[in-house]
């Protein structure tokens, strides 16, 4: 087993591995145990009780946390006449339509975060599907990044809009904020995340719906939440 360095080793002393924690805490537990060099990501790892091989078990949304993510998002957009300039003016990165394919294919170019397509330009985005779904770039309307209001999309995502999705082991993984937003605004942005998930539930899900929660820096230990009292 790798050794652990002697901060994170005292980070680790202060969580109670055996104990589950109401949400607030625990979120202030990570920004006490946050003590790298840099400002570390905070993450929400929420395990749920479904099976993501079922199309009618899928959970998958989108939400703008109220304190946004610490990070500025590179936004790419597929868009021609109008509703490009209609990108452009609202701030996207990149826009433009055939030719960021041809780029993205012929230079392997992913210098962006997320990419919106209006629903007309799918037919040239769904050329990319093998290169960009795999990094999970893929726009899709569940997620509002398909839509004729680009304007609308660019702003949420520029304020901090975050995506949520299973993965293979019915987990999802989400930034909820930097440890330098504090305790209260990391709990404003976990809260309104864990609200959205819950409301999400699939009606086919059977049995308890959160199994395990945990948030974590960068760096630092995992806190484990009470899947019962994840909005105190």
């Amino acid at each position: 087993m790798a050794r652990k360095g002697k901060r994170y080793a005292e980070a680790f002393a202060k969580v109670d591995r055996n104990v589950y924690y109401d949400a607030s805490q625990a979120l202030g537990l990570v920004v006490e145990t946050a003590r790298a060099k840099f400002d570390e990501t905070v993450e929400a790892h929420i395990k749920l009780g479904v099976d993501s091989r079922h199309a009618d078990q899928q959970v998958r949304g989108a939400i703008v946390l109220p304190h946004g993510t610490g990070k500025t998002k590179k936004v790419l957009v597929f868009a021609k006449g109008e509703k490009a300039k209609e990108a452009e003016a609202a701030g996207a990165d990149f826009v433009g339509a055939e030719e960021l394919v041809q780029k993205i294919q012929g230079e392997n170019w992913f210098d962006f975060d997320i990419v919106v397509a209006t629903p007309d330009m799918m037919g040239v985005v769904g050329r990319l599907g093998r290169v960009l779904g795999p990094k999970g770039l893929m726009p899709n309307p569940k997620s509002g990044t398909v839509t004729f209001d680009v304007a609308k999309a660019i702003d949420e995502i520029k304020a901090g809009k975050v995506e949520y999705r299973l993965d293979k082991t019915n987990i999802i993984h989400v930034p909820v904020g930097k440890a330098s937003f504090g305790q209260e605004k990391l709990f404003d942005n976990f809260k309104v995340l864990m609200e959205a998930i819950i409301k999400a539930k699939p009606s086919a899900a059977k049995g308890q719906y959160l199994r395990s929660v945990t948030v974590a820096s960068s760096m630092g230990p995992g806190v484990k939440v009470n899947p019962v009292r994840v909005t105190e």
